[in-house]
């Protein structure tokens, strides 16, 4: 596989369906710690599969994470595992599931919504769609 090729985007509705379904599935959140302690992100009490923080970027420069895919490859030896890939708006999670897909991970999935949505016409997020809007369980800070 190339680095343009990965297994999808989903929607947050079968992002939980897949977790809901195959509970090896891992939900990896690639935001950074002050994005999910401030906006709130999956509840870790509610979603029964592994789930991980692992930054794409770091705060506060927003410089992309040199230990990313060492990380995930720590976190999931085993690259048959699905991993769904979380970030605010589908960006960097999109990133993310090419990245592990160019290290030979099988079944990386971009939540393509991400967990707050598209903009709305002010120009706000978490109105439009996303995990939050969806009703997916969700914790903030």
């Amino acid at each position: 596989m190339s680095d343009e090729e990965y297994a999808g985007d989903l929607s947050p509705e079968d992002t939980w369906e897949l977790l809901q379904k195959e509970k090896d599935a891992v939900l990896i959140d690639v935001r950074t710690d002050a994005e999910f302690s401030y906006v709130g992100g999956p509840d870790p009490k509610k979603v029964k599969n592994p789930f991980l923080k692992i930054s794409w970027v770091l705060f506060p420069d927003m410089n992309r994470n040199p230990h990313f895919e060492d990380s995930v490859r720590d976190a999931v030896p085993d690259k048959s595992t699905p991993i769904a890939f979380l970030c605010r708006s589908g960006v960097r999670s999109l990133a993310a599931a090419k990245a592990m897909t160019a290290l030979g991970y099988e079944r990386c999935y971009n939540i393509a919504e991400g967990f707050e949505g598209d903009k709305n016409d002010e120009n706000h997020r978490g109105t439009v769609n996303g995990w939050k809007v969806r009703g997916l369980p969700w914790v903030q800070g």
